[in-house]
Formats: structure tokens, sequence, C-alpha cells
């Protein structure tokens, strides 16, 4: 189906399948949060009275201010077979990963997603074993490198992290992620190091509820502060926003909410932002570095370096969606 223009036209309304998916982990993932063994989520495929089809993912991580999986799911059992523009903007904000799946779905039938480069940040293993896990990735093409902390001692974590400055090349960037658990002395020490040592940012060093003492410590150190289960939302973000912040921001769009939504608030404010992922398959992902090449700061690598992370039949490069969804 092709517009006047030229333009592939959106079909008035659609027929719809989901499937749930499961996929562990290569190793555990290590977080403040704790620890995380599997991703669960859904993939979603709509097909026009044409025949096209176009595909979404909802990948929850409540954790972080999502729906959870149950609400997802309870979701998919109640829309009505039949979907149209109309029934998936009422998609309520309580369920954003949702909002986020079955939009960018719709908005496949017009704009289908395109194979998108852009710099990509990977994701090191918390703890010592980064030492030894940097320099494969390096070998791949990575050169901006994220790693976890606030899982261990202050006094270890500091002298592995001294470790790892050493052993990158002066060219690479690293950044450090708390999720939010560090007490405000040990961002404070944390900040102090990183001003003398070169670090890109400290990602979300105190829990959300802190925003006042982030933007103090922001304003007394030279390294960025970045926000993250600050801004997991677009609600979450606006709210930032409309209360001073105006530094980086890493948006997680497979959970941030309505793409639309998120276009809209790009409009009206300058936004360092930094797109990530949350560990969804590469239909999820697709999706949301569309986002990140027309939002994002291009100066900045986009945190979507980490399918090292699985070793299952959705980690195939190169797989197109149809044979993501056949895969299930």
């Amino acid at each position: 189906m092709v517009s006047v223009e030229g333009a592939i036209a959106r079909p008035t309304a659609c027929t719809w399948e989901f499937r749930p998916y499961l996929r562990p982990f290569r190793t555990p993932l290590i977080t403040h949060h704790g620890e995380w063994r599997d991703r669960e989520g859904i993939l979603l495929q709509l097909t026009a009275t044409d025949g096209r089809t176009s595909y979404g993912e909802i990948a929850p991580l409540p954790w972080f201010g999502s729906e959870t999986m149950e609400q997802a799911i309870a979701l998919c059992q109640r829309l009505p077979a039949i979907l149209d523009a109309a029934i998936i903007g009422a998609i309520p904000n309580t369920l954003p990963a949702a909002q986020f799946g079955f939009e960018s779905a719709w908005a496949g039938f017009t704009a289908p997603p395109q194979p998108i480069a852009l710099p990509q940040s990977a994701l090191l293993p918390a703890g010592e074993i980064a030492l030894t896990q940097w320099h494969p990735l390096w070998q791949q093409g990575f050169r901006t490198f994220k790693w976890k902390i606030g899982v261990a001692d202050l006094a270890l974590e500091l002298a592995w992290f001294q470790q790892l400055k050493q052993q990158l090349p002066a060219t690479a960037r690293l950044r450090l992620d708390a999720n939010g658990g560090l007490t405000i002395a040990q961002a404070a020490h944390w900040l102090t190091v990183c001003d003398r040592l070169s670090v890109e940012y400290l990602e979300q060093p105190l829990p959300p509820s802190q925003f006042r003492e982030m933007l103090a410590l922001q304003a007394q150190h030279s390294t960025a502060i970045a926000l993250d289960e600050s801004v997991a939302t677009v609600a979450h973000l606006q709210t930032c926003l409309d209360h001073g912040w105006t530094g980086v921001v890493v948006i997680k769009p497979a959970i941030a909410g309505s793409p639309t939504q998120l276009h809209r608030l790009f409009q009206q404010s300058a936004i360092d932002a930094v797109f990530s992922s949350v560990f969804e398959t590469p239909i999820g992902q697709q999706a949301g570095l569309q986002l990140a090449a027309t939002l994002g700061n291009r100066d900045r690598a986009h945190g979507y370096g980490t399918s090292h992370w699985f070793n299952d039949a959705l980690s195939t490069p190169h797989l197109s969606s149809d044979a993501l969804w056949q895969r299930l």
C-alpha cells in the first residue's frame, strides 16, 4: 500500500499476535538492584489487511519504574483482536513498556526500522572480572565502556577502578554506573577520584529520592553526573527538567513510554541524552536506536553494546524481525 506521495501508508487497523519470551543471561547481571538471571519480554506482530507485518517488543523492567511482566501479559490478553491507532494511543502511562512496544510496531508500517550505525558503549560486568573482559570488546570495536559500581566494598571497587583506568587505552571512554546505590559521602568520594582520573560520567550515584543532593554534587565536581533511574519514564524526565536538571540523562526507550510523547518533550527542551538498552531483543533495540539517531547526543556513545550478555537463538547477528519471531 503506497500513498500518492510515494510514502508507505499506515493501515487503518490490523490483526496482531503476541509471544512471550525468556532469555537466560550468559552469566547473571549484578547491579545494586540485585542479581538478574533471565530477561523476560513479549514480542508483538501486527499484520495489515494487505499482508504487511510490523514488529514491536514489550520489555518491562519493574524495579526501574515500568509495569511488571504480569501486567503486560494482562494487557495483551484483554486488548481486542483488531487494533487501530486509537486503541494503541489509549494504552495508559502506567504501562510504559507496552506503550513503547505497540507504538513502535504501529509506526513500523510507515517507517520500518533501518540499520542504524551509531557509536555504542559496551557494558562490562561488575567487580574485578571487568579487568579481563574489556579487551575482547575493544577488539570488537567498542571504544566506550560502562562499569557497574556500588556492588562491592568501596575500597576494593576503587582499587579495581584505578587498575581498569590504567589498562584502558588513552582513547577509551569509561562510564561508571552506581544504580542509585551510593551514600552521599561515597558519591562525593567517587566524584573526587573521577575528577582526577577522567571519567565521562557517573551514572545515578544516589536514589531518585535524592535529586537535590545530586544537583548539589554536580555543582561541586567537574565530572558529569548522569540521571538514569531518576528519568525512567517520560513523566519522570519531565519532572527532573522542571526541577532544574540540565546535565546528562540516560533514556531507556523500551521502558520510557510513548515515543510520540518523548519526541514532544525533546522538541520543548535541549536535552543531553544517551539512549540505552534494557537487554531487549534486536526488535526493541532497532526501535530504540531509531530514537537515539533522532534525539540522542551524537557526541556520546549509546548504551546498546549488550549482545555479549546472551548466547541464545535470538542473539544471531543480523537476524530479521520475521526470523526472530519464528524462533520463539
